[in-house]
């Protein structure tokens, strides 16, 4: 009788903290030994010049998500599983909304019915508060932490998410009373209201002025409040989805003074301009299709990110997948779009194409290092959210969740090659070097030269435990 299930031969191994040539033996879904001469397996992988690396793990993704008001999103949980399965994930953190009036665990019951029987892969929620009731705050949100849910999101903005200031500061205090890790979304609501209203009254509607109604100043200003409040009530906290030097130097600031403040960013971020909202077409309608916020900023950004991605102010790469249809009545250029940027549905689909960006911009012109790959796409998402050491790692014990990634392969980035629900890319066209040719989901190959091979189901829900952030 073979001594494995699965024998992964030849290949390198990269950790956050380590890379060397090794084989990995898999057996009932867990990895049981990472060396040499591990002994046989009914199934062997050459993985001979590839790079054999934990899956990685996306904690930041936005699925079956209702949109009020607005048009629903492009992937439920069965196509955007799909997508982040055959872009090189094995995990996905996505998002149980509490709409105003519903009580937190009515709104994990319903996503959990929207997930339930379609993930391909495995899969967590995020909480995110918009009612912050002394009931939900005093008792469900305990409840719900020690059952799995253990961090949440709150923001500063949107119209039927936005918290005050009062209701930010009673949702960390609640967070710190159960050690849950809060990540806030930071642009000033005021402030984007006030500059959305006076673009419409000079007619400058396109979609390329959404980009110039939400300004580094405004992200700035919301992330030095965020910061003040959890300096304030002591709480770490998570910057979600920074965009540009402003804000991250607003984080630094924090980190340096020895807050506990974490902070995130995203691909739109480094592969993705404000330019590219103007669109080629000439109405402009085609700028919709980078519709995000914070919106992409220009070349210093970009320089920013890097700067704190090498310098260690992010902790986490994520996809901030939020993805919509650019054509048809609930597209992004609906009538409303037509006639005002803040009607254009909101976010971009790119949960398939994180990996791939991160590994050909950052580790192959040089920019981080493989081991930093790791950890930014991977074993830090784990770490702060609950989820090591069963993920995140290629080592004895760790689930047997992996991705074999062909560092010198060169693929076009296009729509055709997508698996997502949305009809569009908006990084069609962008070249990378670096791509995944084999993704594994507990010791089962799920994905292999971009054929999902696994059935919807496959995926299995995740309870976590408290972040690595309380120490």
């Amino acid at each position: 009788m073979p001594d494995h299930d699965l024998l992964i031969r030849g290949g390198t191994v990269v950790t956050a903290a380590d890379t060397v040539r090794a084989d990995v033996a898999i057996k009932d879904g867990v990895i049981r030994a990472v060396g040499h001469d591990l002994g046989s397996a009914t199934r062997v992988v050459d993985a001979g010049g590839l790079l054999v690396m934990p899956g990685g793990i996306d904690s930041h993704v936005h699925l079956a998500q209702d949109v009020v008001p607005g048009p629903p999103m492009a992937d439920g949980f069965e196509s955007g599983t799909r997508s982040a399965l055959a872009g090189g994930n094995t995990t996905v953190i996505s998002f149980a909304q509490q709409p105003r009036g519903w009580t937190l665990r009515a709104s994990v019951q319903d996503y959990h019915t929207r997930a339930e029987g379609k993930s391909h892969l495995d899969y967590g929620f995020h909480l995110i508060v918009t009612d912050p009731t002394p009931s939900a705050l005093s008792q469900e949100l305990p409840q719900l932490v020690d059952e799995g849910y253990s961090s949440f999101k709150i923001f500063m903005t949107y119209d039927a998410m936005v918290l005050n200031d009062r209701e930010i500061l009673e949702v960390m205090d609640a967070a710190r009373e159960c050690r849950a890790l809060v990540m806030v979304h930071c642009e000033g609501y005021d402030a984007i209201r006030f500059m959305t209203e006076r673009l419409e009254r000079a007619g400058k509607t396109a979609p390329y002025f959404h980009g110039v109604s939400r300004p580094q100043s405004v992200e700035r200003e919301a992330t030095h409040r965020a910061i003040s409040h959890a300096e304030l009530v002591d709480v770490p906290v998570m910057i979600v989805h920074v965009s540009g030097r402003e804000p991250m130097e607003q984080v630094r600031w924090a980190q340096q003074k020895g807050l506990k403040v974490l902070a995130e960013t995203c691909p739109q971020y480094v592969a993705l301009t404000q330019e590219d909202m103007r669109g080629l077409w000439d109405d402009g309608l085609d700028g919709g299709k980078y519709v995000c916020s914070p919106p992409p900023r220009d070349h210093d950004s970009w320089n920013a990110i890097w700067e704190g991605l090498r310098g260690g102010v992010f902790q986490t790469f994520s996809s901030d997948h939020s993805p919509f249809y650019f054509e048809g009545p609930s597209g992004k250029q609906n009538d409303k779009a037509r006639s005002s940027f803040k009607w254009v549905p909101n976010g971009i689909p790119s949960v398939e194409t994180r990996l791939p960006i991160l590994f050909s911009r950052g580790v192959g012109e040089g920019r981080i290092t493989l081991n930093d790959f790791v950890a930014l796409t991977s074993t830090n998402h784990a770490k702060l959210y609950g989820l090591y050491p069963q993920k995140g790692s290629v080592a004895p014990g760790f689930d047997a969740d992996l991705v074999l990634w062909d560092p010198n392969r060169r693929e076009v980035i296009t729509q055709d090659k997508m698996h997502h629900g949305a009809d569009y890319t908006p990084f069609e066209g962008q070249s990378v070097t670096g791509w995944p040719v084999m993704t594994i989901l507990r010791g089962e190959i799920a994905c292999e030269e971009g054929r999902v091979l696994n059935a919807p189901g496959a995926g299995r829900f995740l309870p976590r435990g408290r972040s690595s952030a309380w120490g």
